[in-house]
């Protein structure tokens, strides 16, 4: 299969203020005076992995365990403090609800916005539009502003550009637990499609039956590191006693 993704000796550092300010005014007179309150925080912390070409994997731990910024490093998002990620494939990320929106801008607009941000052309996406909009079941709603969508029709049109654009790696954080309960099985089923026909696929789900359902390896990780990288069924059993017990 090959290798699609490798992650070696990878750390994150963010510089937090701890300053208590209760208005962006006292912030910036605060900050002039230098008396802002700074300290540094490791979301991770020398993690590496790597990830053959057409695997599912999910990412499991506590929140605040680093999985969101692991996905965000992968995707690109981020630029590690320290380490490498090498990665050979076009990525969609399905993270925050509705990155990679202009939110002023129409249903229709946001398809080849939204596209064009993932990487792909203008041919590819007018050939996939009418597949995009029919999955998507928002034909009525497409020249509305999406500033005037709910949660839900976000998640159906973010999810049916990032799924029907076909990306060699799909990099998913809780999506398919947004939205009404037939589309999560549509959601479902077209994901299934996807790595039966070899994307490579990252998921972070606090659901262990989803995990256990779905992903070939799951990489634990607590306090920022890997603890545990494995088969499904060891890590996650592993993982749910140690859960039980804290």
């Amino acid at each position: 299969m090959g290798e699609i993704i490798r992650a070696e000796g990878i750390s994150m550092k963010f510089h937090l203020n701890q300053s208590r300010t209760t208005s962006l005014k006292e912030f910036f007179v605060k900050k002039m005076r230098k008396e802002l309150e700074y300290r540094d925080f490791f979301a991770l912390r020398d993690v590496s992995f790597s990830i053959q070409r057409g695997e599912v994997i999910g990412l499991i731990g506590r929140n605040g365990s680093g999985k969101s910024t692991t996905l965000k490093v992968i995707s690109g998002i981020y630029k590690p403090t320290a380490g490498s990620i090498r990665t050979a494939g076009t990525i969609a990320p399905m993270l925050e609800l509705g990155s990679g929106f202009d939110f002023e801008l129409s249903g229709r607009e946001n398809i080849f916005l939204n596209g064009a941000i993932l990487g792909f052309d203008e041919h590819m996406l007018v050939s996939k539009y009418d597949e995009i909009v029919a999955f998507s079941e928002l034909e009525s709603f497409l020249d509305r502003p999406i500033k005037t969508y709910s949660s839900g029709m976000l998640m159906r049109l973010a999810f049916s550009i990032a799924t029907l654009v076909e990306p060699e790696i799909l990099i998913v954080d809780e999506i398919l637990a947004v939205g009404d309960e037939a589309f999560q099985r549509k959601s479902r089923n077209r994901m299934m499609e996807m790595m039966h026909d070899g994307t490579t696929v990252i998921m972070v789900s606090h659901d262990i039956s989803t995990i256990r359902s779905l992903c070939q390896r799951v990489i634990w990780l607590d306090h920022g590191q890997v603890r545990m990288n494995g088969p499904v069924e060891e890590v996650c059993d592993l993982y749910q006693e140690a859960m039980l017990e804290a």
